[in-house]
């Protein structure tokens, strides 16, 4: 699964990156290194009839729109490629309502004694890459509109495979149109979307344990290190 990530890019360059406009001029616009579930995370989407895409955010945790309360949305972080047709939460969303999730990295943990070892997974240099995501709109009792989202994962490539059993979708750029327009709903169309992301292109490497803890999210917490054994820092 992927349960905690990096954006540390202004939404200035975010915005010229994915080709969106940010109407929200309160949207937050600072280096986030330890982004964790529940809290508001910033996606870009593009509406059924509108023409440009939208940087916006949303509270990552999918409270679909039938659901009774909002506690759902602490299960459904990330949704599996292989079934979200037919999962409840997803079938829908993954119809019309895709966005992207734009991130500079991603993280995963090592068991290494009695510590939990975190690694950082980038594309490139640390450039800005987008996870697939699902998006959806919950109105609770009293009426509050909340929207939600959650992150597709799928089988891992050979650099995330011995940490972990799965991986966050990577749309490739050239993916991001037919991904975000919800006049394509046949999954048929998208399917192929959703696959590892081709290894050579990335590179991981060790960082502070402090990012165990959610609550560090400054860059000393996602800075790298230098490890006793360094055969687990493999760069591509």
């Amino acid at each position: 699964m992927c349960n905690r990530y990096r954006l540390t890019h202004s939404k200035q360059y975010l915005t010229e990156r994915f080709e969106a406009e940010a109407p929200d001029e309160e949207l937050e616009d600072h280096p986030r290194y330890n982004i964790a579930p529940t809290q508001k995370v910033l996606i870009v989407r593009k509406e059924h009839g509108e023409k440009v895409r939208q940087l916006t955010t949303m509270r990552w945790g999918l409270i679909p729109s039938w659901a009774k309360d909002a506690s759902i949305g602490t299960r459904t972080l990330n949704a599996r490629s292989e079934t979200v047709t037919t999962t409840p939460a997803f079938r829908d969303s993954i119809r019309r309502k895709r966005c992207l999730i734009p991130a500079d990295g991603f993280y995963e943990w090592q068991k290494m004694s009695s510590v939990k070892q975190p690694y950082c997974f980038e594309v490139g240099e640390g450039d800005v890459f987008a996870l697939a995501g699902l998006w959806d709109e919950w109105t609770s009792p009293d009426g509050v509109i909340l929207e939600s989202c959650t992150i597709l994962t799928t089988e891992p490539n050979t650099l995330v495979s011995d940490l972990h059993n799965r991986m966050p979708v990577i749309v490739s750029p050239e993916k991001y149109e037919i991904w975000l327009d919800p006049d394509v709903t046949d999954f048929a169309e998208i399917r192929d979307i959703l696959q590892p992301y081709e290894p050579t292109l990335m590179r991981r490497y060790p960082v502070s344990t402090k990012l165990n803890n959610s609550k560090h999210d400054d860059a000393e917490s996602a800075a790298r290190i230098t490890l006793k054994t360094s055969t687990q820092d493999r760069l591509f």
